[in-house]
């Protein structure tokens, strides 16, 4: 099983995670947000992460809450960058929003990275990616950064009308954006006989589309992942499933897949590894990818 990180972020940082809460960097604001799996003590006082953020996150309910500005100079909105591995940058807006979330999840850079060497060493001329509960869009525009032809689903409208706002911030195009249920729209791809040579599937522990679907992860994923992996091009693909659930294994995620994808797949643990301090867990993956040699 791996563990991995990201390592090239200039523009965030983990600084200290813990009682249920954890200090981030993302460009020249910090804040401070819940973190349901820190549950060991934080390494730094509580003095010194208040005179360290810019904005922490008071939960109102379960769900949602508001946001305290500690500085006067933190902005409702700013901007970050990611390089890829090939050189390419893109550009993310950042968000102070009503369910804690700023707008990208840092730890999925690793995959972006994986993402854009796994599409640009494929033979196919321009690959087909498909990007599930894709939300901001950080693997989408990883995606289109690396030349393929990319279809972005996800069943918020604030979220795509975000991604898509990624999109020209980066200096991309040409993406295909969809508001749409994603198991939905899977399954009328496999009617279809659509084929990808990427798809990437985040899916949350629970979540509705557009059109009031309820998804709950532990009793639709095990269907999910059998219609996925059969949009799949038979001769070369990659796929990323992550699962971020308090209680889901990556051995839950390699029972998921078929025997006969096995021999491509290897599973692991997403994490950040925080400046001053622990390891921060942040939900396992499974990867499956088969080239062309």
């Amino acid at each position: 099983m791996l563990l991995l990180s990201p390592t090239r972020w200039k523009d965030y940082e983990l600084l200290d995670c813990g009682d249920f809460e954890k200090l981030e960097r993302f460009g020249q604001y910090i804040t401070i947000r819940p973190e349901p799996q820190a549950v060991w003590p934080r390494t730094l006082s509580e003095k010194e992460w208040l005179s360290m953020a810019h904005v922490k996150f008071v939960p109102k309910s379960s769900s949602t809450g508001t946001w305290e500005k500690l500085k006067k100079n933190m902005p409702d909105r700013w901007h970050i960058s990611y390089e890829l591995p090939g050189g390419q940058s893109i550009t993310l807006r950042m968000a102070l929003t009503a369910f804690k979330h700023v707008g990208v999840f840092p730890e999925q850079a690793v995959n972006w990275d994986f993402i854009q060497s796994g599409l640009q060493n494929m033979k196919t001329k321009q690959p087909r990616f498909l990007n599930l509960f894709a939300y901001t869009g950080g693997a989408t525009l990883a995606a289109r950064a690396a030349g393929a032809d990319v279809t972005h689903v996800d069943s918020v409208k604030q979220v795509v009308t975000w991604a898509n706002e990624n999109m020209t911030l980066s200096e991309l195009d040409n993406i295909r954006w969809l508001l749409d249920d994603a198991l939905k729209f899977v399954k009328r791809e496999q009617r279809r006989g659509s084929r990808y040579q990427g798809i990437i599937l985040d899916p949350p522990a629970y979540g509705h589309g557009p059109s009031g679907e309820k998804w709950k992860l532990e009793e639709q994923i095990s269907e999910m992942v059998s219609a996925v992996t059969e949009l799949l091009d038979e001769r070369e693909h990659l796929l990323i499933l992550n699962a971020y659930s308090l209680g889901f294994s990556a051995m839950i995620l390699e029972n998921l897949f078929a025997p006969q994808h096995k021999k491509h797949l290897t599973t692991g643990e997403l994490f950040l590894q925080a400046k001053y301090g622990p390891k921060l867990p942040l939900g396992v993956f499974g990867r499956l990818e088969k080239l062309v040699e």
